[in-house]
Order: C-alpha cells, then structure tokens, then sequence
C-alpha cells in the first residue's frame, strides 16, 4: 500500500501534463493562394477541360504551428465523380477523370489537412475552363422549305440554326455555302438566313427541287495545345411550288400527216397534243383549228385529233399547213395562256410500187464488169449501164441508193434519187482495187425508200473481175546477203543464193537477176535462180583481199527493178608456212638480256597466221629457253655469269648453234626450222664487240674511220708545230740583246786563255 501511494503524485504529474499539451496543441492551417497559385488549398483553381487523365495540377500546401509532419486529403460530395487524387504526404493533386466544361463547368471538392490530432477541413470549387472540342450542331432539323417559283430574286427563304456549346470564339459560328458558285441561293454568314441569289429566278419546269449543304464553322481555338477549327453541315430541300406563268406545250413537234388515195371520209389523219406549262397545278387544254384547212380538216377540241371531212380525190393541193391553238382554261373558264403549231398535211397517192433497176435491155439484178486493177481515183465504170425507177409519185417515189460491199472503194452517184435516175458508180479508191488482193469484187446496189412506212427496196448484184497490170516491182527477201566461202574454192563454186518475188502475174512477174559494183567481178549470177557463183577462173585468196562487196539486181520485164547488197567474205585457210628472213642467224647475247628471233606467217586470218617458237636441238641442251609466244631466247635462270657457262662447256668460246622451229596454230599446221649462232658475252665486250661485227658488215664506215683517224693526227701535228713556232717567234722579239750579249763574252775568255 506504501508504495501505490507513492505512485500517485507522478500519475497526477503525468496527467496534468497530458492535459497541458492538449490544451496547447494548434490545428494545421493551408497556404493561402492567389490568382495563379499552385500552391494552397486549390480555392482558386481553374483548369482547362482538354487537361489529360494522369496530369498534375496542384500541391496542397500547408503548415503545422507545432512543426508536427501534416497528412493531406481530398474528397469528394456524395454522388458526385471523383476528379482528383493526392498524395497524402506530398500534397501532389492527380486528374483522374476526363472534363467537359459542357456537361459541369464547376467541380467542388473537400480538401483536407491533418497533424494527427487535428483535423481541418475546408470546401474548395475548382473551375473548368472551355476548349474547342465540340463541333456545332444543326438544330431542328432536317431543312425543307417550300418556295413559290416567282419568289422575288435576293428574298429570304429560310434560316438555319447551329449551336456551339463551347465559350469565346470556340462557341461562335460561320455559316457558308457549300459549291457556292453553283448555287442559286446565298447565306448570311451570320445569321444563317438563306436568300435567292440577286438577278437568279426559280423555275418549277427546269429544277423542282434544289438540295443546298449548309457549313457551320466555328471560331477556331486550342484543344490538346493546338488550334483546331470544326465544321458541320446540313442539306437545305428547297422545294420549288408552281405557279401559273406558263402557256400550253405542244408535245411531239414538228407535226406531219400523210392523205393517201384511199384514205377514208372522215378518217383520222394525226393527234396533237398539248399540256399546261405549269404541271404542279394545271389547267385545261382545248385546242382549236385556225387556219389552213380550206375546209377539208377538222380537229377534235378535247382530243385534239386531226381527220379529213372532204374526199382525198377533192383536194386540190398537195401539201396543207394547218395553224393549230391550244388554249389554257381555267375552271372557271378564263383562258389565261394558248400556244400555236403547225401541222403539215402531205397528200399522196398509195406507195405499191418498189424501187426497180434496169439495163440496156430491161429489168435486170445483175451486172458484171471486167477492168483493170488501180484505175485512176474518180474515175466513172462506164461499163456498166444501169437505171433505177420508182413508179411511184411524190414522197413515196423518193429514194436512196447505196453501196453494200468491200467499203470505201467506191461510190455511187446520186444517192437520193426522186422517181428515175442514171446510176453512176465512180472510184473512190484506187489502191483497193488491188489484183493481187483478189481477183472478183462482188457488190450490193441497195434502193430503199426514204419517207414511206413501208420502207420498200430493191438490191442489184454487181460483180467486178480485175485484170493484172504491171504495178509491183520484184523484191528481194533480204535488203542484205552475207556469205563465206573458202579460199581455196575452185572456180565456179556456189556462194550464195538471192530471191526476190513479184506479185504480179504472168510474164510481170518474170525476174531477171544480174549484179554490178566493184566487187563483182569475180562472181556470177545465174539470170534465173538468183544463184551466185564464182568465176571459172577465179582464184580467191584472203592474204590479197578477204572482203568483197556488190549489188544485185532483180528485174521484170519492164525493167522495174530493185537492189540488195551481197558482202562476201573470203576464209582463210593455212596454205602458208612460216617464215624466217635468214636461215641461219647471228645474235650477241648479253647475260641477263634476251636475243628475239622472228618469224612471219603470211596467212590472213587467226589461227592460221599465229606463230609458236620451240627450240628443236641445242647442244648442251640446257642452257637456252625460248618464249614459245615472242621468240625471245635467253639462258636458263641459274647461268648467271660467263664462268658458268664455261664450266658447262669447258671453253671459253662461248658460241652455240640453236636450231629453233617455227610453227603456226593452223589445222594442218606448218613449220619450219633456222639456226641461230649465239655468241654469248658480258655487257662491256658484248657492246665492243658488237661494234666491231657491226664494221665488218660496213666496209665504208671501216674507211671513214681510218680517214678520219689520219685527218685528225695530220691536224693535231698541224695545230703542236704551230703553236711551237709562234711561240720561238714571239721569244725572240722579246730578248734580242741578252743573246748579243753571250755572243759577244765568249772571244775575250778566249783571248785571255
């Protein structure tokens, strides 16, 4: 018990604390914010519907008076969306649901700020900014109007109406009309209020119905960062009402009727009709004869039918004109329009009889002419003696002729004819009438009446034979004939064989060869088979000339002719050996340099004339190589100085005999051989001594040289004795009395002694 009571005063102590605390401890509080802020208690936010899901858009900032950390919040009225999301530490507010400032232009939030004992609170409204992201939308519709055709040109006759639910200019609207230069009607851009075009008028007989599509623009502005413009449309029906301002119309103009000698007394000849111009609402037709008939037709004021009151064998014309009127009645009987035509009337006599053709000796269906091919253009067939008859009068009498057959050859004159005409046919095109083409030509002469119903015709066969001319010249089945023909052909062998054709027929086409030109000369053409061949005694040889080139002609008996080119080539075959220019040749051979030798082949072609080289016999046989292409000999690799070939051959004469073949590539292949002496030598005496072997194949030079050896030891004699001589003239001009002087002392010494 002693020792709880001793507890008691700490207890008190600790609880009196507690309380003091409490008692002291400051709820949280928030930032204020300004206009702009994102730091706060998000009172004064606005943000833009077009902000994307997940976007950061504000800190809760706040504070505790005690420094104690603070835990944010946010929530949310009940039934209303949760737009936000924060971080409870950090304060950071997340957007996580999409805007439409159309649907909720205000979102009211509860934020919150807490130490963890205190609690604050408070109710926040975040505005929702516009973006252009609605188009506009036509209302009321959809747009039909009904305008009276004689609307007065720039009338107003309708006005539409789009609504943008977005703000600024993102809400405000444009209307504009769609192919505006292909419209009758014109829209206030504003207004949307729909007019007639000024000086366009609407007419229910050209168009009842005009479709119109209607655009409404908005003002642009930013969705996403962007400017964006949005248009709709609508179609406008504008429907076109009639109105009576049109006369009668008569239908199936111009008129014609046809009286015949056995139409009936009061028979029925044609019916006009005629109907008001105004359809959407229209009146009564009646119609009326007003001038023309001379009393021999009537007409039917309902129905409009035309018959004939007087006998056909009374009328005395035979063509009438009847002036017809159609008057328009209103019901209660005002005429408010009328129309005139007129009817023409033709009186004729039955049509019974058919076009007929006749010859020289009566009716006839058949004609026949015999002509040469290509006649001249324009040219008349006299041959052919036809006529044509209709026994008929007037229209029934009418008719036309023409040609049924190959087309375009000829033509046939008059083609109208009126009862009886000569028919002419005339050539229209010479070059069908072609012998070579074909030999027959069958035609159709065709008469067919013109004005009558019942159409009736004749048809005459005509049958035209060709006779062949001489129009075609002989050609060659080749513009050029290539052929190759052995050099050693004897004389009269085959080269080639030309052939040419002529169309024409019988003797025309007889062909006559022959050839000409500078290369001809060793050849022959058969006249007949076009056989080309050579000369009996023509040797050809392609060393002397391989190439020959000449013309043939081919001929018709008419000389008309033409030409081709024959080339000729002359092959070469291996009828040539080998030649070297000496049997037996000399050559110097400096070791380390080759010595060439070379031998020609007189063929004209490869491989006749390419030459190998071998060496046949050498002794020793293994000091020389030759280049079987070149020609070229030199020593073996290894024989690098004049001891070594001395070593080989034990003396010092180094001079050896090659005997080296020439053989060429031809099939056969022909060879031939010639020795050649090597004298083989170092550079220093191999120069020496070519010098010297070339004097003794130059006697002359050999002369020169010892001339000019003489003149020039005579000259050096010349030049030293002269110059000794000036120089002891020259001495004794310049000393002459110290020589007096030794003269003189000599016959004193003398004396004295």
């Amino acid at each position: 018990m002693k020792n709880a009571w001793q507890l008691i005063p700490s207890v008190l102590l600790s609880f009196l604390q507690l309380c003091l605390a409490v008692q002291t401890n400051y709820a949280p509080y928030f930032y204020d914010n300004g206009p702009g802020s994102t730091n706060g208690n998000m009172a004064l936010l606005s943000i833009s519907e077009d902000t994307p899901i997940g976007t950061y858009i504000y800190t809760l900032n706040g504070s505790d008076p005690e420094g104690y950390p603070v835990i944010y919040g946010i929530n949310f009225p009940p039934g209303s969306k949760s737009y936000f999301l924060v971080d409870s530490l950090l304060g950071n507010v997340t957007l996580i649901e999409e805007l439409d400032r159309e649907k909720q232009n205000e979102i009211e939030a509860i934020v919150s700020i807490s130490d963890g004992l205190n609690k604050v609170s408070e109710r926040v409204r975040i505005l929702v900014t516009d973006a252009n992201d609605g188009s506009p939308e036509f209302q009321k519709t959809p747009y039909i109007v009904n305008v009276p055709e004689d609307t007065p040109p720039g009338s107003s006759i309708f006005q539409v109406e789009a609504v943008d639910k977005d703000m600024g200019s993102g809400g405000s609207i444009t209307y504009l009309i769609q192919n505006l230069h292909n419209s009758k009607f014109t829209i206030d851009r504003h207004s949307g209020v729909l007019r007639i075009k000024n000086g366009v008028s609407l007419d229910f007989e050209k168009s009842r119905t005009h479709f119109v599509t209607v655009l409404a623009k908005d003002g642009g502005g930013k969705l996403h960062g962007k400017y964006q413009t949005f248009t709709s449309s609508t179609t406008v029906t504008i429907n076109v009402e009639d109105v009576q301002d049109s006369p009668p119309v008569f239908v199936g103009t111009p008129y014609y009727g046809y009286v015949y000698e056995d139409t009936t007394l009061g028979a029925e000849i044609l019916t006009v009709m005629a109907f008001d111009g105004d359809r959407g609402n229209p009146n009564t037709v009646q119609y009326y004869l007003l001038d023309g008939g001379d009393g021999a037709f009537d007409i039917n004021n309902i129905t409009g039918a035309v018959t004939v009151i007087k006998n056909p064998h009374e009328l005395k014309k035979e063509v009438y004109e009847l002036k017809i009127q159609a008057c328009e009645s209103t019901p209660a009987g005002d005429v408010v329009g009328h129309a005139i035509t007129v009817i023409t009337i033709r009186v004729v006599d039955l049509n019974n009889h058919p076009p007929t053709f006749y010859g020289e000796n009566g009716p006839q269906n058949h004609f026949e002419l015999t002509m040469y091919e290509h006649p001249p253009e324009g040219e008349i067939l006299r041959g052919l003696k036809i006529t044509v008859n209709d026994s008929d009068q007037g229209a029934n009498a009418k008719f036309n002729l023409r040609l049924v057959g190959p087309g375009g050859i000829f033509r046939v004159v008059p083609q109208t004819v009126l009862n009886e005409a000569q028919v002419t046919i005339i050539v229209e095109n010479s070059a069908g009438l072609d012998y070579e083409k074909f030999h027959l030509l069958t035609f159709k002469l065709l008469a067919i009446e013109v004005n009558t119903p019942e159409k009736f015709s004749s048809t005459a066969d005509i049958t035209i034979r060709l006779l062949d001319i001489n129009d075609n010249v002989p050609k060659f089945s080749s513009e050029y004939y290539v052929a190759r023909i052995p050099e050693n052909s004897p004389g009269g062998s085959n080269v080639v064989a030309v052939t040419a054709t002529d169309l024409d027929s019988g003797l025309w086409g007889e062909i006559k060869y022959s050839i000409y030109g500078a290369g001809s000369d060793p050849f022959l053409i058969h006249p007949s088979t076009g056989i080309i061949y050579t000369q009996p005694w023509a040797s050809l040889d392609a060393e002397d000339n391989s190439k020959y080139n000449f013309y043939v002609k081919a001929e018709d008996t008419e000389g008309k002719y033409s030409l081709a080119e024959v080339f000729v080539t002359v092959l070469d075959i291996n009828d040539h050996c080998p030649e070297f220019s000496e049997n037996i040749q000399e050559k110097t051979m400096i070791i380390g340099s080759p010595v060439k030798i070379e031998a020609t082949d007189q063929d004209a072609e490869e491989p006749n004339n390419v030459v190998n080289y071998s060496i046949m016999q050498a002794d020793p046989d293994n000091v020389f190589d030759i280049d079987q292409n070149t020609g070229e000999i030199k020593l073996k690799s290894y024989i690098r100085s004049l001891d070594v070939i001395q070593n080989i051959t034990r003396n010092k004469n180094c001079k050896w005999s090659v005997v080296v073949q020439a053989k060429d590539r031809g099939s056969p292949s022909f060879s031939t051989t010639a020795v050649v002496k090597i004298d083989v030598t170092e550079e220093i005496r191999s120069r020496v001594k070519s010098y010297v072997l070339s004097l003794r194949k130059r006697p002359w030079m050999i002369f020169g040289i010892c001339m000019s050896t003489v003149l020039s030891s005579i000259t050096v004699t010349v030049v030293i004795s002269t110059i000794m001589y000036w120089k002891n003239v020259k001495r004794s001009k310049i000393h002459p009395k110290g020589r007096v002087k030794k003269i003189v002392k000599g016959p004193p010494r003398h004396a004295f002694s």
